[in-house]
């Protein structure tokens, strides 16, 4: 059933990737990147609320949350980034 739903979010099957990383710095700042370019930098209760999700998270699902928390990457719209 878990499975079902993620795919529904994900239809494409662009998360499948690593395509989205994050940073902590030691001020607790969030530094999202996608495909090497940063995008985002969380801060605050926004940064401490992601840390939280990301520890318990991996694969696919870390980066659902990862594109979630830029805002632009949960439209459906996105280009799907070319692969060689």
């Amino acid at each position: 059933m878990e499975e079902q739903i993620r795919n529904l979010v994900d239809k494409r099957g662009v998360l499948d990737g690593d395509i989205f990383a994050y940073k902590i710095t030691k001020d607790k700042k969030v530094f999202i990147s996608y495909e090497g370019k940063r995008v985002t930098t969380l801060s605050g209760k926004k940064a401490e609320e992601f840390i939280g999700k990301m520890r318990i998270c991996e694969g696919k699902e870390a980066q659902l949350i990862m594109a979630k928390a830029t805002g632009n990457f949960k439209r459906g719209n996105e280009k799907i980034p070319k692969r060689n």
